[in-house]
């Protein structure tokens, strides 16, 4: 500390997904923790190589020698969630990690990871692929330990069970779960002025009237599941033939860098 050249790698959600627009461009949590790096290190140099719809397989053969060959000091690669909602064998993820990580362990960087949140009850399908969820999320608690990790405990935070915390799609995180998320990721690490509340649910959670929440789930299966569900038939990901947002080390203070 203070952490001088940061890289992210990994999907949709480390790219900023629902948390701007393709007109305006993705902020993300792990944008929002670069700026928060930066109130430490104005100096702090920043890259982020993660795409869309890409899965641990993926990461694995197209970003981790990218990445590395940037020489961060620190790597946020908070891998699995495709893998879990995709169905992809488990025993195969793990090894995919497994390599993954202990590259980035030989790195000398400090790599930071993440539990994922219980979407049990702010996803329709979120109870069905509880048990896989759970499955990866020891995965990320092992290898944490294994490589003396820094871990965001996501999975523990009442905030990210709260609606509110996510987007209209109930699979990104809103603008102000992502926030969350980076508060977490920022306690983690140690970053002064970090806060150890930052779990917490803030006021009580919004019920949701039994109608509005039935139209609401169907609109979601219109809108959003169905064209994933073809998607998937067809073979396609929305990470085709996309680039990184921020493929190289750029400074965050002084730069394009979306303001907060």
């Amino acid at each position: 500390m203070p952490y001088s050249r940061f890289v992210a790698i990994g999907d949709s959600q480390t790219e900023g997904m629902c948390d701007g627009d393709d007109r305006a461009g993705y902020r993300g949590w792990a944008d929002r923790l670069a700026a928060r790096i930066a109130q430490v290190n104005p100096d702090l140099l920043y890259a982020n190589l993660a795409i869309r719809g890409k899965n641990t397989r993926n990461v694995l053969a197209e970003q981790l020698e990218p990445a590395l060959a940037l020489e961060p000091d620190l790597i946020a690669a908070p891998l699995g969630m495709n893998d879990v909602i995709g169905r992809i064998e488990l025993a195969d993820v793990e090894r995919d990690l497994r390599a993954i990580y202990s590259r980035l362990a030989e790195s000398g960087a400090t790599v930071l990871i993440s539990t994922f949140p219980n979407m049990r009850d702010t996803n329709p399908f979120g109870r069905r692929f509880e048990h896989r969820l759970l499955q990866i999320n020891q995965m990320m608690r092992d290898f944490a330990e294994e490589f003396s990790f820094v871990l965001a405990d996501l999975h523990a935070a009442p905030v990210l069970t709260d609606r509110r915390s996510w987007s209209q799609d109930y699979l990104h995180a809103s603008p102000s779960g992502h926030d969350r998320f980076a508060a977490g990721a920022a306690y983690a690490l140690g970053l002064p002025g970090s806060d150890p509340d930052w779990g917490a649910r803030h006021g009580d959670p919004k019920s949701r009237n039994a109608l509005v929440g039935v139209v609401q789930d169907v609109r979601w299966l219109v809108v959003f599941l169905t064209p994933w569900l073809i998607r998937k038939v067809r073979g396609i990901s929305l990470g085709d033939g996309r680039t990184p947002k921020r493929p190289d080390l750029q400074p965050v203070l002084g730069s394009a860098f979306p303001p907060l």
